[in-house]
């Protein structure tokens, strides 16, 4: 069965949102919608500028969960990988054909440390973030049942306050578990500085990287007074990476959101002040909506509520208008202020939401947009996959 087969057995509004081939004025809403071109700026522009300072760059799938999406980013950006958070995540890129793969977080419980020593069978290379020296053991027993390596990262707790060490002999201490341990490898250290991300002022997230660059380079210094070598040293985020990039520490990056930006990440300001979303990073994600009410002369319904998306950021921001404004949203209803009464029933609206990873992960399908044509229709391959 070929592709345009499968398309044409989906019914549009009850499987799919569209199929390619479409106007995308008659997409069904509310539907995630790709400006195709934007995206590909995006990911080409990244994979430049990591190529340009000597950086490998492993796209983070948990902001997408999209396979089509991560092999885009490896033929148009140089990507070398993907990281992801979970166990099930990581196996939905591997059965995708994504071969290098960081699970950039821990995992304790038996059923998904068995699970996770069995991917590298699947012909990926496989790394896991370890923060315990008690993790080790497991891992290991794991990985030796299932003749199989496993990579690992120690990961530092560099200003984040979730996972990770804070200290040069804890890392220490692990990377020797590690490496006396059969069916394992020490690969490196993960040091993602989370925290400090949205942070709007360029000079305050500048300061918080500083203290974690400063951590980083103590810890690999002390590896290699024990005759232990990084080979990576991972980190980095869309509103970092120029930090880690120019640190002399990091090789690796981990951005995400710069593919699709989210209002939210938009908001924060470059070196010279200006908007992320304004020159650095292009708005290529948005939540398609239709007015579905306008009874109140003032307000718009759309039908892109709660339950289209993610507002732990905030609340989405209407693309390219200022006339009219998203003010609130209940389950299934979204209230647009239309002071000017502009709108009208069965208009659409290009909304950019708060924050795109939770929201990515309530929709089923991206709609690829071209030219004012459905290009492609892509399913958010790992959505659901939280094991």
């Amino acid at each position: 069965m070929n592709a345009q087969t499968k398309f044409d057995e989906l019914i549009v509004g009850y499987d799919v949102p569209a199929v390619p081939g479409m106007d995308a004025a008659d997409i069904q809403t509310p539907a995630l919608v790709l400006d195709l071109d934007a995206l590909e700026r995006n990911i080409k522009k990244m994979g430049e500028y990591a190529k340009a300072h000597g950086m490998r760059h492993r796209v983070h799938g948990k902001m997408h969960k999209s396979v089509d999406v991560a092999k885009l980013q490896e033929k148009l950006g140089g990507a070398v990988g993907v990281c992801c958070q979970k166990v099930s995540e990581a196996e939905v890129f591997v059965r995708g054909g994504i071969k290098d793969v960081l699970v950039s977080n821990q995992v304790r419980d038996p059923v998904k440390i068995d699970r996770l020593a069995q991917l590298p069978k699947l012909g990926a290379r496989i790394i896991v973030c370890v923060d315990d020296v008690a993790n080790v053991a497991d891992l290991s027993a794991a990985a030796q049942k299932h003749g199989t390596t496993l990579e690992t990262f120690i990961e530092i707790d560099c200003g984040a306050g979730r996972c990770g060490v804070n200290t040069t002999p804890a890392v220490v201490e692990i990377a020797q578990a590690i490496e006396a341990a059969d069916g394992l490898k020490f690969t490196g250290i993960q040091a993602y500085q989370g925290a400090m991300q949205h942070m709007d002022n360029f000079a305050d997230r500048k300061a918080k990287l500083d203290t974690a660059i400063a951590m980083v380079e103590d810890a690999v210094n002390g590896l290699k007074a024990e005759g232990i070598d990084c080979e990576l040293v991972s980190g980095g985020g869309t509103g970092s990476y120029y930090f880690e990039s120019n640190s002399g520490v990091y090789n690796e990056l981990q951005c995400g959101s710069y593919a699709f930006m989210d209002a939210d990440y938009g908001r924060i300001l470059d070196e010279k002040g200006n908007r992320i979303d304004q020159g650095e990073w292009e708005n290529a994600l948005f939540i398609l909506t239709s007015v579905m009410s306008h009874t109140k002369a003032d307000k718009a319904i759309v039908d892109a509520g709660l339950k289209a998306q993610s507002v732990d950021s905030g609340l989405p921001v209407v693309f390219g208008r200022d006339d009219v404004e998203y003010l609130k949203c209940s389950d299934e209803h979204g209230v647009v202020g239309d002071p000017d009464g502009v709108l009208k029933v069965n208009d659409k609206l290009h909304l950019v939401p708060g924050h795109c990873d939770p929201t990515c992960n309530v929709h089923d399908w991206y709609v690829g947009v071209r030219n004012g044509k459905v290009e492609t229709l892509w399913p958010v391959s790992a959505r659901g996959k939280a094991y």
